[in-house]
């Protein structure tokens, strides 16, 4: 259930009585929403979506929550053991733990790349071309998508309680709105799938984004990876590759564009024709296509991240490096506590407020948003709060996080609310 005191506008409008009707409860803990379509908004189509609000940021020495439980981790470990030994030599049938590569999944890791190059252009277009403004605060990662920052009181860097928790506003890039989290590469995710610390400055790092496009099968010249022809065997839990080593480069002599590439390049003269709203609806149906992707990615390759600070591994393992300065390190001698891996963890979603769109925001002379109302206030992932501003049609999957069946009240009648 929304909060106390979020009434609908069509309950504003009608009375109370249609509080009731305009958000029924349906099986599961879904909401049943009205979502206009185009021309005058008179037609109303009912979609069911799950009602689905910003996730509480987790306690500084709390661990993450499992994806998978503990115990179901614990059958599965003592299913394995199980299986070597009964059978110590054997050949590891399933893509991609013996090696190779999952067909069905070659052209979805493609998608990935191609919409996580397409979402980059976009917010670059957007941000530095002066569509939508972009603030950042001086002092703490927070950020806003709008003009004027908001007055919200949520500050928790340095000397913020000699400014009341405010923030210190300053224009923001295209990587404040949405954080791509940088990872080591693997050269042979499973001949040697972990970095150990003498290697951290001799192994590059890149997004893990990409790299988890490159291990489904992207070919990037810059990040070489080795792709079998043949699945490795496992003796004994030790991974044995009894495929030959190919020294010679048959490739050599292909100097010409890929096609990825030209594919990159007519995308962006067509991004440059575009209007700003276009623009905007397509940055977004690239951040929908590649979160989507990359979760039928996390599927089958291995991602994993650590329980206490936000660092990322693609890979069935974590790497050695000792650099985890989070929650109890110094039990750990500064190595991660690897576990699975979420979408976000990923591809961080960076929520921001979102501005409604009459009388809020400080846009257009309208004042910025009121610490006294932000309980009225919805949020929203930075690249969709941008792209809305900029044109685009509002996700449905975002809609009840945004709050846009609420109407915020004057600064002078917050207390007038129940």
């Amino acid at each position: 259930m929304p909060p106390s005191g979020l009434f609908p506008r069509r309950a504003l409008a009608e009375g109370a009585g249609a509080l009731g009707r305009s958000l029924p409860l349906v099986g599961g803990g879904s909401w049943t929403r009205l979502v206009h379509g185009g021309g005058g908004g008179s037609e109303a189509e009912g979609e069911e979506f799950p009602y689905a609000d910003v996730p509480r940021p987790g306690r500084k020495w709390e661990r993450k929550p499992y994806v998978t439980p503990m115990k179901v981790l614990i059958r599965r470990a003592k299913e394995e053991r199980r299986a070597r030994r009964e059978n110590p030599c054997r050949v590891l049938e399933r893509p991609p733990e013996n090696g190779l590569l999952v067909p069905g999944l070659v052209g979805v890791a493609h998608q990935v790349h191609g919409a996580w190059e397409s979402l980059l252009r976009g917010l670059t277009r957007l941000v530095e071309g002066g569509a939508v403004a972009v603030r950042r605060c001086r002092f703490c990662p927070e950020v806003h998508v709008g003009g004027v920052g908001h007055e919200i009181r949520t500050c928790e860097g340095p000397g913020s309680a000699a400014r009341n928790a405010l923030h210190v506003w300053r224009p923001g890039t295209a990587r404040d709105v949405v954080g791509f989290p940088y990872c080591y590469h693997l050269f042979d995710r499973v001949g040697k799938p972990r970095v150990s610390h003498k290697e951290k400055y001799d192994v590059p790092r890149l997004p893990a984004i990409l790299e988890l496009c490159i291990q489904a099968g992207v070919d990037v010249e810059r990040y070489p990876a080795k792709r079998r022809t043949r699945p490795v065997y496992s003796i004994e839990g030790r991974i044995v590759d009894f495929e030959p080593d190919d020294d010679e480069d048959d490739s050599a002599d292909d100097t010409g564009p890929s096609l990825p590439s030209l594919a990159a390049d007519e995308a962006g003269k067509m991004e440059e024709e575009m209007t700003v709203c276009e623009l905007g609806a397509r940055t977004l149906q690239s951040w929908l296509d590649m979160r989507a992707g990359a979760a039928r990615l996390m599927g089958k390759y291995g991602v994993v991240t650590c329980g206490y600070c936000p660092e990322v591994q693609v890979g069935p393992k974590g790497h050695k490096v000792r650099m985890c300065k989070a929650s109890k390190h110094q039990q750990r001698d500064g190595q991660h506590a690897w576990q699975e891996a979420t979408v976000d963890d990923l591809v961080r979603p960076n929520y921001v407020w979102h501005v409604p769109a009459t009388g809020h925001g400080g846009d257009g002379g309208a004042p910025p948003l009121a610490n006294e109302l932000k309980r009225y206030y919805g949020k929203a992932p930075a690249v969709v709060e941008l792209c809305v501003r900029a044109g685009a049609p509002v996700p449905a999957q975002y809609r009840s996080m945004m709050r846009l069946d609420v109407v915020p009240p004057a600064r002078d009648e917050h207390d007038l609310v129940a």
